[in-house]
C-alpha cells in the first residue's frame, strides 16, 4: 500500500509494548505496514520473536523482538539500549502494555465489583497501565528529547472518558456475571493526564504526546455481550482488532506534526452519547 508522504513511518523506528497481545500485534502490523522498523516488545519474548520475523518475512526490512517488564525500569532501559545499539534512534513509541479485565475472560467474574475489588487487583493495574507508561516515556521519551524529534501515543481507553456502563455485562437472564472494575478506568485516566503533562513539558523539545482511546473490540465475546454492546453503540457493532491501525499510523507521523497532548477516540460513537 502506498501511503501519502505525510502518513508514511518509512524508516523509522516505533517501539510497541505489549506488543504480544490481541491490539499489539495490530499495532506493529500497522506500522510496518506505513514502513516502519518494529520492535515488538513484551514480558512473552518467545511470542514477540514469533510477530518480529514474520513482520520482516512479509515487509522485507529490520524488525526485532526484545522481552521486557514496562513495570522494571532496569528492563526498560535494556531494552531502550538493544533498541539504540540496533537502530540509533526512537522515533515512536507507542504505549500499549496494559491489565484489562475482560469480559470473555472466567477469570474476573464478579470480583471487579468495587466494595469486593482486591488491593492488589487494585494496584497492579496502576502498576502495569500508569507507571509502566510513567516509566516508558521516561527512559524512551528522553531520549527522543535530547535528539529533539519523536512521537509518542499512549493507548487509553474510551474507559478514560466516560464510566463504564456495567448493563453490558448483564446475561440472558438479567444477572450480572461481570464488573468492570474500577481499576482499569481509572489508571487510563490517569494515562491521558500523563499524556497532557508530557505533551506541554516535552513540546519545545519536539516530542509530541498523544492518546488514543479504543473502544471496545471483538474478541470472541457471548453473544448477548456482543448484542448489548452493539445496540449501544452507534455504528453497531464492536471495533475489529485491526481497525486502531489507521488512527495509530496518523498519531505516529508527521501527517499530525501540529498535534500533541490530543485525545483520538476510535469507538464507533460510543462516547458520543
Amino acid at each position: 500500500m502506498r501511503l501519502p508522504a505525510g502518513f508514511s513511518l518509512e524508516g523509522r523506528v516505533a517501539i510497541v509494548t505489549g506488543a504480544a497481545g490481541l491490539l499489539g500485534v495490530q499495532h506493529c502490523a500497522a506500522l510496518a505496514e506505513a514502513g516502519a522498523h518494529v520492535v515488538a516488545s513484551d514480558l512473552r519474548g518467545e511470542a514477540c520473536d514469533q510477530l518480529a520475523r514474520s513482520l520482516g518475512q512479509i515487509h522485507g526490512r529490520r524488525m526485532l523482538a526484545v522481552e521486557c517488564d514496562v513495570t522494571d525500569a532496569a528492563s526498560i532501559a535494556g531494552m531502550r539500549d538493544q533498541v539504540l545499539d540496533a537502530f540509533s534512534a526512537v522515533d515512536l513509541l507507542v504505549n500499549n502494555a496494559a491489565i484489562d479485565e475482560k469480559v470473555e475472560s472466567p477469570v474476573a467474574a464478579t470480583a471487579g465489583r468495587f466494595e469486593d475489588l482486591p488491593l492488589s487487583a487494585w494496584e497492579s493495574s496502576l502498576k502495569v497501565n500508569v507507571t509502566g507508561t510513567f516509566l516508558c516515556c521516561q527512559a524512551i521519551g528522553s531520549d527522543m528529547a535530547k535528539r529533539g524529534r519523536g512521537s509518542i501515543v499512549n493507548i487509553a481507553s474510551t474507559y478514560a472518558v466516560v464510566g463504564p456502563d456495567q448493563s453490558l455485562y448483564l446475561n440472558e437472564s438479567g444477572q450480572q456475571t461481570f464488573f468492570k472494575s474500577a481499576a482499569y478506568p481509572t489508571s487510563k485516566g490517569a494515562v491521558l493526564a500523563l499524556t497532557r503533562y508530557l505533551a506541554s513539558y516535552w513540546g519545545r523539545a519536539g516530542v509530541r504526546v498523544n492518546a488514543l482511546c479504543p473502544g471496545g473490540v471483538e474478541n470472541g465475546q457471548d453473544k448477548e455481550f456482543l448484542r448489548r454492546y452493539s445496540e449501544r453503540t452507534p455504528l453497531g457493532r464492536m471495533g475489529r482488532p485491526w481497525e486502531l491501525g489507521g488512527a495509530l499510523v496518523f498519531l505516529g507521523s508527521d501527517a499530525s506534526q501540529y498535534m500533541t497532548g490530543a485525545t483520538l477516540l476510535v469507538d464507533g460513537g460510543f462516547t458520543a452519547c
